[in-house]
């Protein structure tokens, strides 16, 4: 259709249809155009004496109206003019097209970096879930094959401090009778030292004891550790777990050469067991006091500290048990605090840490056991964290 084809404003009909195939429709003079009493008063609230209207389309699709009006007086519209203002309209549809294209390529890129985020969370999930497994494996095994000779050594050392009591006694009643009964039998108890045996022995069975009950202790502590056999929730004891960690490691936490043991202060409360998966929970703890013996490893602090703290609190009116693990060590830079739980973010040197021990910490708190888990630090100041698992 010719766009400056003149148009009867009187009927209504005529400039809808042209609305439909892109067309203008043109008013001279509102009061002589034939236009309905509401038209006019609408016209006459913008003191509209004359209107020219176009459509504003996207393709096939009419996105909106451009109008342009003559307020002083009525007004001649001429052919030009309709079509600079279809030439305006059809470059304002070419440019919200763009602009609504730009919209969805920007929300697209947003989408694309949370899909990327959700997979690189996920793949660190994956990793350090199959890393965990493998340890727990290793772990449950290495246990299940000492705890199986342990046992056998532990169960037979009351019989053999018996067998060797009498044994000792019949020595000793034999050394009080060799010099009258037998000179040789004198003589042979003499170049064995048999008076120090008969004090000595009795320690070296005591000492085996006690070492065969701490090898029995180091067992328990790592089945308790791995707890493979606990894929489900149960009620758990947090201070079972926080031993079997500390148990774990306990060898870090010793003097070595010029380097300062770390003090372990233990402050815990009377606390109920909580329901949740105890492999996990276990595997937090060992995350966040590795990290902290990590940090004052590589610190100047004179006396090194690691705190321990369990008790009861109220989070959002609700019972949780809190967790909090605190050092002395140098801090962290509130720069590095906003990004400490992010996955594959770590400050130490490559090959020394991955970035996944907080990432997977936090996704099991807060994710799982729909707990909270957060850390307070700044710079040479203490570093807390705080683990809270709710009751119910």
């Amino acid at each position: 259709m010719d766009r400056s084809t003149p148009i009867d404003h009187s009927d209504e009909s005529q400039w809808r249809a042209i609305f439909r195939d892109r067309g203008v429709k043109r008013i001279n003079d509102i009061y002589n155009a034939g236009l309905s009493d509401c038209y006019q008063a609408l016209l006459e609230k913008y003191q509209c004496q004359a209107s020219m209207v176009v459509p504003i389309y996207q393709g096939d699709r009419m996105w909106g109206l451009l109008g342009t009006y003559q307020n002083r007086s009525s007004r001649d519209w001429q052919d030009i003019e309709a079509w600079l203002l279809v030439q305006v309209a059809d470059q304002l549809g070419v440019a919200i097209a763009q602009a609504e294209l730009y919209q969805q390529t920007q929300t697209q890129a947003q989408d694309l970096k949370t899909h990327l985020q959700q997979l690189s969370e996920t793949q660190a999930q994956l990793i350090q879930a199959e890393k965990m497994s493998s340890l727990g494996q290793m772990v449950a095994g290495v246990a299940h094959e000492i705890n199986n000779p342990i046992g056998f050594i532990y169960s037979n050392l009351g019989h053999i401090e018996n067998y060797c009591r009498d044994l000792l006694g019949l020595a000793e009643l034999c050394q009080q009778q060799a010099a009258e009964i037998n000179p040789v039998l004198a003589d042979y108890t003499s170049t064995i030292d048999l008076d120090f045996i008969l004090s000595d022995l009795p320690k070296v069975l005591q000492s085996m004891e006690v070492g065969t009950e701490r090898i029995r202790e180091i067992v328990l502590s790592l089945r308790n550790f791995s707890r493979l056999d606990e894929a489900a929730q149960k009620p758990v004891d947090l201070h079972e777990g926080l031993e079997s960690t500390l148990m774990i490691l306990q060898h870090q936490l010793n003097a070595v050469g010029d380097q300062v043991g770390i003090e372990l202060i233990k402050n815990y409360d009377n606390i109920p067991a909580v329901n949740c998966y105890a492999s996990q929970v276990n595997q937090v703890f060992m995350n966040i006091i590795a990290n902290a013996i990590d940090a004052l490893k590589h610190s100047s602090t004179p006396r090194p500290q690691i705190t321990l703290t369990t008790g009861l609190t109220q989070v959002n009116d609700r019972p949780h048990i809190r967790v909090t693990i605190e050092d002395n060590g140098p801090g962290i830079p509130a720069a590095i605090i906003r990004k400490i739980f992010d996955p594959f973010f770590t400050t130490k040197p490559v090959g020394q840490g991955t970035g996944l021990g907080l990432s997977i910490s936090y996704q099991i708190i807060t994710e799982k056991h729909k707990g909270h888990l957060r850390c307070y630090a700044k710079p040479n100041l203490d570093t807390t964290f705080e683990i809270d698992l709710p009751l119910t």
